[in-house]
C-alpha cells in the first residue's frame, strides 16, 4: 500500500511540475509576443537576432533594449509581486477575498507615493516622479507598512480575530484613499497631473535602474516566503493544529506580513494602483495546481506576471498609439471576478 501512495504522490508531483513549466513557457511565447508588437511591428525573426546579440538596426535596437524591454520586465515582476502578496495574505487570513488592498497596504503605499509627488512638486521645486523615484518607493514602503501595524494592531486587541482583521484593513485603507483624495484636491495643476496618471496605473516609468532595485528585491523575499511553504500549509489547517505541529504562528505572521508588504508597497511606489492581480491570480492557480504552497506560490507568480504582462500589452495594443492605463484593463477583468467569488462562495478553494 505505501509504495502505491508514494507513486501517487510522485505523480501528482510530477504533474505540477509539468505545469510550472508549461506557464513558464508560456511567459515566455508571451514575453517574445509583447516586444514584438507595439507602433512599430518587429518581425520574431529580427528580435530574436536581436536578443541573441546579432546586429541590428539601431533604432530598432534603441526599441527593443530601452523601450520595451524594461517595460516588459517591469511587468513581470510587478505581476509576481502583486500575486505572491495575495496569496500569501489569503493563507495567514484563511480568506479568499484578501489581497494587498484588504489590509490598507496599496492604499497606505498610495497615500506615501502620492505625498512624496505632491510635495516635492509644490514645495521643493523639483519633480520627484522624474529625479526622485527612491523617495516615493521608501515613501510607499512606510506607509504600506504603518498601514499593517495599524491594522495588526487593531485586530489584536480583539485577540487577532480575522473579522476585525478585515474590517479594520477595509477602514485604513478608505482613511488613506481620503488622504489621497485631499492630496489631488489641495496639489497644484503639475502635481495634480502627475498624481492623476501615477494613480491609473501603468508602466510608463519602467527604467533599468529602477529594476535593479526591484529584481533582487523581489527573489530574495520570495525566497524567503517559499522557506516557509511547509508552515503555511500547516496553518492552512487552523492555528491550533499548526500550533501543535510546532508551527510559531504570530512570528509566521509577522514576516509574512512584513515581506509582502516590502514587495507590494514597493513595487506599487513604481507602478501606481493595479488592483485585483493580487486577488485573481492566487484564484487562478488554485484552480490548477491545489493548496500546497511548495507549488501554489510559484503557480501564483506566473500567473500574476502572465495576466499582468498581457494585460499591458492589451492596453498598449487596443488603442494604438493611445495607451490604456494598465489599471483599467485589470479592474475590466478583476471587477466581475471579485463578484463571481463574492456569489458563488466557494469555500472548496481551501479543502
Amino acid at each position: 500500500m505505501e509504495p502505491r501512495i508514494a507513486q501517487i504522490y510522485q505523480g501528482s508531483v510530477r504533474n505540477k511540475l509539468l505545469l510550472l513549466g508549461g506557464m513558464l513557457l508560456l511567459l515566455v511565447i508571451s514575453t517574445l509576443y509583447a516586444i514584438s508588437r507595439g507602433a512599430v511591428e518587429i518581425p520574431l525573426i529580427d528580435l530574436l537576432g536581436i536578443l541573441f546579440g546579432q546586429p541590428a538596426d539601431e533604432m530598432t535596437a534603441y526599441i527593443v533594449y530601452e523601450v520595451r524591454l524594461p517595460r516588459i520586465v517591469m511587468a513581470i515582476v510587478t505581476g509576481i509581486s502583486l500575486a505572491c502578496a495575495g496569496a500569501i495574505m489569503q493563507a495567514l487570513l484563511r480568506n479568499p477575498l484578501a489581497d494587498p488592498f484588504t489590509l490598507g497596504v496599496s492604499s497606505g503605499a498610495a497615500f506615501g507615493a502620492a505625498l512624496a509627488i505632491v510635495a516635492g512638486a509644490s514645495v521643493f521645486g523639483i519633480n520627484l516622479v522624474l529625479s526622485g523615484q527612491w523617495l516615493i518607493a521608501l515613501n510607499a514602503f512606510v506607509f504600506g507598512c504603518l498601514a499593517v501595524l495599524i491594522v495588526y494592531g487593531i485586530a489584536r486587541l480583539k485577540n487577532s480575530s480575522t473579522t476585525v482583521l478585515l474590517l479594520a484593513g477595509v477602514a485604513i485603507g478608505q482613511l488613506f484613499s481620503a488622504g489621497v483624495s485631499s492630496l489631488k484636491y489641495f496639489s497644484d495643476n503639475e502635481a495634480l497631473k502627475d498624481l492623476v496618471v501615477w494613480l491609473m496605473g501603468g508602466f510608463w516609468g519602467a527604467k533599468w535602474q529602477v529594476l535593479q532595485m526591484l529584481l533582487p528585491l523581489v527573489l530574495v523575499s520570495l525566497a524567503v516566503l517559499i522557506k516557509y511553504a511547509w508552515d503555511l500549509n500547516a496553518l492552512g489547517a487552523g492555528e491550533e493544529v499548526a500550533r501543535t505541529l510546532g508551527v510559531k504562528v504570530k512570528r509566521i505572521r509577522w514576516v509574512c506580513l512584513l515581506v509582502v508588504t516590502l514587495m507590494a508597497s514597493t513595487t506599487i511606489a513604481f507602478t501606481g494602483i493595479i488592483g485585483f492581480i493580487g486577488l485573481v491570480a492566487p484564484h487562478i492557480s488554485r484552480m490548477m495546481i491545489g493548496t500546497d504552497y511548495r507549488f501554489l506560490l510559484p503557480c501564483s507568480c506566473l500567473a500574476g506576471a502572465l495576466l499582468l504582462l498581457l494585460s499591458d500589452t492589451a492596453a498598449r495594443m487596443l488603442l494604438s498609439p493611445v495607451e490604456i492605463p494598465v489599471g483599467i484593463i485589470t479592474a475590466l477583468f478583476g471587477a466581475p471576478f471579485f463578484i463571481y467569488l463574492l456569489v458563488k462562495k466557494r469555500r472548496d478553494y481551501w479543502a
